[in-house]
């Protein structure tokens, strides 16, 4: 696996699909996800520091995760299949691991909100460059 961050968010409120790019922390390659706009806002606010006056959707699992006594340790984005990312969600119970499945938007909108690592399975990341990269 490969530890990553977040990039770069894009967000174009004419078109459809938004995008969030992940970066390898230790190279130069790029993982770009497109994903809705709710989401990308869910992403951005966090990002920006914002703090809604009630809890939003991401907020709120989060808050059910803590009250059940679990922490959200790591995302993984784990596989590509057919054009679609798949995510997860690592949760620690005491210590038990808990692995959710979970949309890569998702995921990184949670992660943005604990502040915990992102990371990506090698092959997903070798899929996404561009040839002779």
């Amino acid at each position: 696996m490969v530890e990553a961050e977040l990039f770069e968010i894009r967000i174009n409120e004419v078109e459809h699909e938004q995008l969030i790019v992940l970066a390898e922390k230790e190279g130069e390659r790029r993982l770009p996800i497109v994903i809705g706009l709710c989401e990308a806002n869910a992403i951005q606010i966090r990002v920006h520091g914002i703090q809604p006056p009630r809890p939003l959707t991401h907020d709120l699992l989060c808050n059910v995760v803590a009250a059940q006594g679990g922490e959200i340790d790591r995302i993984v984005i784990s596989d590509l299949s057919e054009g679609t990312y798949y995510a997860q969600v690592i949760v620690m119970m005491g210590e038990e691991e808990v692995v959710i499945d979970a949309r890569p938007s998702d995921a990184v909108a949670l992660a943005v909100r604990v502040g915990c690592p992102i990371f990506i399975e090698e092959h997903v990341l070798e899929h996404s460059q561009p040839e002779g990269s």
